[in-house]
């Protein structure tokens, strides 16, 4: 799926990351001081997230803030897991290794 985005500079990308972030608190109706304040962070550095620029944490902050954490799940989505891998993990341990392992009296160590 071709989001537009391959083309696109990584600065690009953040400040439409920005643009899209403001776009999200004012649909909230709140203010930049506002979701500042309650995120812990200072003015300027939600301005300068707005903007494109900042930390993964700040974003993290802010999305907690604005109600949007499930904004990372389609960021970055959950790998599949494959059906054999999951009958795998079901299954568990059903004997021990012949090597390194306890004799008759307990532990070799």
């Amino acid at each position: 799926m071709d989001t537009g985005h391959e083309s696109l500079s990584d600065r690009a990308i953040a400040a439409r990351l920005g643009e899209r972030l403001r776009a999200l608190r004012l649909r909230r109706n709140r203010t930049q001081e506002d979701v500042a304040a309650r995120a812990a962070v200072s003015l300027g550095t939600l301005k300068a997230l707005e903007a494109g620029r900042g930390k993964l944490e700040t974003l993290i902050a802010i999305l907690r803030e604005l109600g949007a954490l499930a904004a990372v799940d389609a960021l970055l989505p959950e790998p599949p897991v494959s059906p054999l891998a999951l009958a795998r993990r079901g299954r568990g341990r059903r004997r021990a290794s012949a090597k390194g392992g306890a004799g008759p009296d307990g532990p070799a160590w």
